[in-house]
């Protein structure tokens, strides 16, 4: 098992920053690809980004890239997702999930085994 607390989110005016932090507990943190996904109001929890074990590797969704950064502390059992530039469209529940299912892309749902409980990030206009 594996668990996941996210923290960081809150209300912002567009244009501004938010740094989001996962911190994970339980089985050995460093075996994990972890992504960050979300959830608009109304709609279907979409991939945000994610990053490999070693953290050399990080893929994006098209509308947040150069806007958005993940990064991991494997010291530290910890992600982070840096978002800056916000817009109103990047409201959401915003969550934190761990996962080996190596048959399944980086930007699957599927290839995530445990998940956050997710925290709300909310951009004003």
């Amino acid at each position: 098992q594996v668990q996941l607390i996210e923290s960081g989110g809150g209300l912002v005016e567009a244009g501004g920053s938010l740094r989001l932090s996962c911190a994970a507990s339980g089985r050995t943190f460093i075996n994990y690809a972890m992504g960050w996904f979300r959830q608009p109001p109304g709609k279907e929890r979409e991939f945000v980004a994610a990053i490999n074990w070693s953290g050399d590797t990080t893929y994006y969704k098209d509308s947040v890239k150069g806007r958005f950064t993940i990064s991991r502390d494997n010291a530290k059992n910890t992600v982070y997702l840096q978002m800056n530039s916000l817009k109103p469209e990047d409201t959401a529940v915003y969550y934190c999930a761990a996962g080996d299912a190596w048959r399944y892309s980086y930007t699957d749902l599927r290839r995530y085994t445990y998940w956050g409980q997710g925290t709300q990030v909310t951009v004003s206009s």
